[in-house]
């Protein structure tokens, strides 16, 4: 198993302006440690020129109490440089396992 420490991004949404009805997510980015349990890729055909990337990872961390009661806001994992979309999330506390899929285009802090 590989060593993994990067950041978790949380979206929360936040009406803007106020009393407007659009809402956004606004973003916090926090560090965790843990395990790359699993590692792989995969090509997809997508529409454009280039075939897109995807990757089956799942990555446990070592979860905080914050990580716990907002797992649900779970947006991206910064991984080898990349953010990475989180597909799924599993609850084995005092750990989370979080898969990821295919790169991550939201909004950042």
């Amino acid at each position: 198993m590989a060593r993994f420490f990067g950041e978790v991004g949380y979206g929360s949404p936040v009406e803007t302006p106020s009393g407007s009805g659009v809402w956004i997510d606004s973003i916090t980015e926090v560090s965790y440690y843990g395990d790359v349990i699993r590692n792989t890729r995969k090509m997809e055909s997508g529409e454009g020129l280039n075939d897109d990337i995807t990757v089956g990872n799942s990555i446990s961390i070592v979860a905080d109490e914050y990580a716990i009661k907002h797992f649900f806001e779970m947006k991206y994992v910064r991984w080898e440089g990349v953010l990475w979309t989180i597909t799924n999330v599993e609850v084995r506390a005092p750990r989370l396992i979080l898969s990821l899929g295919s790169v991550y285009n939201g909004p950042t802090p």
